[in-house]
């Protein structure tokens, strides 16, 4: 059965009636409809709350009519934006069919064209909505526009518009100015940029920090770091000293492009100044310094960046693995492991990277301690995790402990992939005899499962592909495209292949 809720609208003759809005069990709105009921209800005369109710009465029936109001509001937008949602939908058709819209109504339509990508009849609709109303041909709706048309790179439209609001003597802000100057910048129009720079000034407008911070941004995008130095020239002649904001830009800029001295000068010259400088600027600094292995430099600004509690992304974990990795460094993998758990908790990468700093090191009791941590966790083991331990068995040329680990895999929930299937015939390769771990795959399977690489790409960067992927690799990328495509590769396949390739069985040297 439907529930009613009851609202009570009051008048000035002491009545008043009441709204019945029928619902469904799940709340929603009967047919999107609301429903009056014009029931009259006399409302009881007492002399002890005659100076009180007029007061509830008023806020009441405000608060209702606003309630009301704002549901029909909704409800109109939500068929305003479905009708411009349609296949085939003309926005000036329908503005035409509706006489005229509200703001809110028309802001709306702007957003739903530009986010829709049809930010070319942003112009258009603009046009025709204003002429309804006089009163809009104002600076504000036109700098909403013109900001709106730059940031879609619809240059030519947006100076349409900022011409337009001169033919109607209305005065361009700063605003609209930085617009232009930036739109023109970031699609590399720099002499178009400067000019509307110069025409900014002579309009008795001194561009301020973020004017130049957007060409600065754009000289860096396109390597022009020549005009970066130009810039900040011009900016000191037009005594506009630059902020936080552009010390923070250019570190950026000059740590993308590897211009460490440059980064170093400006870093330093932030210090003096005792400018903030931005997690996201410490960031591009311990990346310049990675990219060219400056290992003491990236360790500092490493802890700086742990001390400025800014929030761990795991590509930039990864990257400093690799680095650690390459440097042999794999200790520091448990403590980057640490570091990590102590920001986000301990995810599956976190795992990874303290199994591996022990793997690395082939240190049984490390992995051992790492394992019983994850079982106290209650952490299900992934395809990784066991690739990594079964790797380092391999490198401690640990049969017996390998075997043990590969007959465990199904009771652990491990799907294994070609990773391990290269560790077993490596490990055959050197005497291990894998007979009862290819028999349960058989047995259950597993061979005939198209083929799979879901170990985490850290464990290659630190073991390799070894000797079974690359004959893979090798024999798979010798056959013709077509024999490649044409069929769904198993295990089994793979095996095949290198057997054929290789004359003989996968036990000894290919």
């Amino acid at each position: 059965m439907d529930s009613v809720v009851s609202l009570h609208l009051h008048n000035n003759n002491n009545t008043h009636y009441k709204v019945r809005l029928n619902k469904n069990k799940k709340n929603k709105l009967t047919h999107n409809r609301v429903f009056f009921s014009k029931i009259l209800i006399r409302k009881p005369i007492s002399c002890c709350c005659l100076s009180s109710a007029p007061s509830l009465d008023y806020h009441s029936t405000k608060h209702t009519t606003l309630l009301v109001e704002s549901y029909h509001e909704h409800q109109a937008l939500n068929a305003l934006i479905q009708r411009l949602n349609k296949k085939v939908s003309c926005p000036l058709q329908i503005l035409q069919h509706d006489g005229d819209w509200t703001k809110d109504h028309f802001w709306a339509v702007i957003r739903f064209l530009k986010n829709s990508s049809r930010s070319r009849q942003i112009p258009q609709v603009f046009d025709m909505w204003k002429n309804i109303e006089k009163s809009r041909i104002n600076e504000f709706n036109s700098q909403k526009i013109i900001g709106m048309l730059c940031e879609e790179g619809l240059m030519e439209e947006a100076v349409r518009a900022f011409q337009e609001m001169e033919g109607f003597a209305l005065k361009p802000s700063l605003e609209i100015y930085n617009s232009i100057i930036h739109g023109y910048s970031k699609i590399g129009k720099f002499n178009e940029a400067l000019l509307f720079l110069n025409e900014m000034k002579e309009m008795n407008l001194s561009p301020q920090s973020d004017t130049y911070d957007g060409l600065i941004q754009a000289y860096g995008k396109y390597k022009m770091y020549d005009e970066i130095d130009m810039c900040l020239k011009m900016m000191k002649l037009d005594g506009c000293s630059p902020d936080h904001i552009t010390y923070n830009l250019l570190i950026q800029e000059f740590a993308c492009a590897g211009l460490l001295k440059r980064m170093e000068g400006t870093y330093k010259s932030m210090l003096t100044k005792r400018m903030h400088l931005r997690s996201s600027t410490m960031v591009a600094i311990l990346d310049a310094y990675m990219n060219f292995g400056m290992l003491d430099k990236m360790e500092k600004f490493y802890k700086r960046l742990l001390n400025s509690r800014t929030p761990l992304k795991e590509d930039l974990v990864r990257k400093l693995a690799e680095v650690y990795i390459k440097n042999y460094m794999f200790s520091r993998l448990d403590d980057l492991g640490d570091d990590l758990a102590s920001r986000i908790g301990r995810t599956e990468l976190v795992w990874c990277l303290r199994l591996l700093s022990h793997a690395c090191l082939l240190s049984h009791r490390g992995i051992d301690s790492v394992v019983r941590e994850m079982e106290s966790a209650k952490v299900r083991w992934n395809v990784t995790t066991a690739n990594i331990i079964l790797l380092a068995y391999l490198k401690m040329k640990d049969f017996k402990h390998l075997r043990v680990l590969l007959s465990e895999l199904p009771t652990r929930h491990v799907k294994p992939d070609i990773v391990t299937i290269g560790i077993l015939y490596d490990a055959r390769r050197i005497g291990f005899d894998g007979t009862g771990a290819l028999e349960m795959w058989k047995r259950i399977g597993f061979l005939f499962k198209t083929v799979e690489i879901n170990t985490d790409p850290l464990v290659l960067a630190v073991y390799g592909k070894g000797h079974f992927l690359r004959y893979c690799e090798e024999v798979y990328s010798s056959l013709e495209p077509y024999s490649r495509e044409k069929k769904r590769w198993t295990y089994q396949n793979l095996i095949d292949l290198v057997i054929k390739h290789n004359g003989k069985n996968l036990d000894g040297t290919f």
